[in-house]
């Protein structure tokens, strides 16, 4: 099945509908409050909020001995929940930063989460089998009362954001002044952290614990390099997270064997590369123009600045030795004097130059800012 043969048969299979639609939510809630983990430059919480959801699932089929995907999704809720708060913990009553608090919850939850997994899968009940696919996810498996529960969360996470948004926003950029306005910043960053933890439990089944942390680091990634309004880059976020779970579920139907959730962390992460190469005020691609011209700016007015120079201690510009001495100039090319005729700067007759009254005034300016920043 082609591309094209996929997005005919979207809107008519139960399936491809069912998995298309539950992806795209997901990445649009993750992308959403992505934006805060990487505003907060907590971008390890995802990785460890994710793998700290491992116990919370085996112990959640060793007490009921169901595959129930709601209880194992509590349970892993459970599970993260306590993981994010031994973080918080962690952080407050030691000296430990923030990044080895998340790496050693990380490990010691997974860890913990893959040993009680060796465990199911040694047991006689033939009940346990499937586990393993919480690892790396398995998109097949989403039937329409999970994508309920996805727009359900996605519905009331968009219903949070507005009715916080002036807390979130000040709590985001500056701690100590949200305190002095009387603001609860203990209850606010509880609640974002929470909304975090539950995002990516949600995500679980589709794109599972190894991968989770880049659906909800990539789509942020990729929209902080296009704007610096904080509503901008939720919006594009959601945007960016939300097409990565259309297309990705796109090249994974449309091909044999192809893994649903890998697929659509590597088409989140085009859109990050594409992002980091191609936006206007961040991308490589045009802080390197802006680079060039700027240099080439810069090589205009020295010239510019020293043909002031000449014209101001020589009284035959055209003399040889003139010549000599712009010719001998560090920077100097023909291309650079032909731009300063270009812009009205310099006025050019065989060898003869002299500069225009515009050009005159220009460089009378650089020349004063070189020799007010000289002394």
């Amino acid at each position: 099945m082609d591309l094209k043969e996929y997005f005919s048969l979207v809107f008519n299979d139960y399936t491809l509908r069912t998995i298309t639609l539950g992806t795209a939510i997901l990445g649009a809630v993750t992308g959403m409050l992505g934006s805060f983990a990487v505003l907060r430059k907590q971008s390890l919480l995802g990785d460890a909020i994710s793998h700290a959801a491992l116990p919370g699932i085996a112990i959640a089929f060793l007490i009921t001995g169901a595959k129930d995907t709601n209880i194992l999704l509590l349970g892993a809720l459970v599970s993260g929940l306590i993981g994010t708060f031994w973080i918080r913990g962690i952080v407050k009553k030691t000296h430990l930063k923030s990044d080895t608090a998340l790496g050693l919850i990380l490990s010691l939850f997974f860890g913990f989460g893959m040993l009680l997994l060796t465990f199911i899968q040694k047991q006689p009940n033939a009940n346990q089998a499937g586990l393993d696919k919480y690892l790396f996810g398995q998109a097949a498996t989403l039937v329409e009362s999970d994508v309920w529960l996805m727009a359900i969360v996605t519905g009331l996470c968009v219903l949070v954001l507005l009715l916080f948004w002036k807390e979130f926003k000040i709590l985001l950029f500056d701690a100590d002044y949200t305190k002095t306005l009387g603001f609860n910043t203990k209850t606010i960053d509880i609640l974002i952290t929470s909304f975090i933890v539950l995002a990516i439990v949600l995500g679980l089944q589709t794109v599972g614990v190894v991968l989770m942390s880049a659906m909800l680091l990539a789509p942020a990634a990729a929209a902080r390099q296009w704007t610096n309004s904080l509503a901008k880059m939720v919006f594009l976020a959601a945007i960016f997270g939300a097409f990565s779970g259309v297309f990705g579920t796109a090249v994974s139907a449309s091909q044999n064997n192809l893994s649903t959730g890998p697929v659509i962390v590597i088409v989140a992460a085009v859109f990050v590369v594409f992002s980091f190469i191609f936006s206007p005020s961040r991308g490589l691609l045009f802080k390197q123009i802006r680079f060039i011209k700027n240099r080439r700016d810069l090589k205009l007015h020295k010239t510019l600045a020293f043909m002031h120079q000449i014209a101001e201690t020589h009284e035959d510009i055209s003399h040889p030795h003139t010549i000599k001495i712009l010719n001998n100039f560090q920077g100097y090319t023909k291309g650079t004097l032909k731009k300063l005729v270009d812009k009205g700067f310099v006025q050019l007759q065989g060898n003869m130059w002299s500069m225009t009254e515009k050009g005159y005034s220009t460089a009378a300016n650089l020349y004063n800012q070189q020799t007010d920043s000289h002394e």
